[in-house]
Parts: C-alpha cells; sequence; structure tokens
C-alpha cells in the first residue's frame, strides 16, 4: 500500500520521483497545499474504495498518517 501511496503523491504533486518517506510532511517536505491535499485524498478515496471524513484530514500531516489510516480502514 506504501508503494501505491507513493505513486499517487508523485502523480498528484509532480514530485519527479522525489524520495518519499513515511516521515515525509506532506505540506512541509513534499509541497502541497490544501487543494493539492484534498485532490490526493479524491484520489485515495476512489482507488481504495473507502471515504475518508473532513475531520480526519486535519490530522494527515506526514505520509505515515495517511497510510496508516488507510491500513486501518481499507475494506477487506
Amino acid at each position: 500500500m506504501f508503494e501505491d501511496l507513493k505513486k499517487i503523491l508523485d502523480e498528484q504533486l509532480h514530485l519527479n520521483g522525489m524520495e518519499i518517506t513515511k516521515e515525509s510532511r506532506i505540506k512541509e517536505d513534499l509541497g502541497a497545499d490544501s487543494l493539492d491535499v484534498l485532490q490526493m485524498l479524491m484520489t485515495i478515496e476512489e482507488e481504495h474504495g473507502i471515504v475518508i471524513p473532513d475531520e480526519e484530514l486535519a490530522s494527515f500531516e506526514t505520509v505515515g498518517d495517511i497510510l496508516n489510516y488507510l491500513e486501518k480502514n481499507q475494506k477487506k
């Protein structure tokens, strides 16, 4: 799942293969703004068939935060 998430981040944020780790901060390290985050999460929702509540969005600071949420909430 981490590799899928990295691919989405790379495409959505135009990172051109920049190294992404679980500790990468979405806004500070990867340069995402609020709109980027929203578009990225919409893509994740579509690809993984889940809905991420708005109140969860504010808690996502790192790539690992998103990954943890996906792993806990993915459909079996």
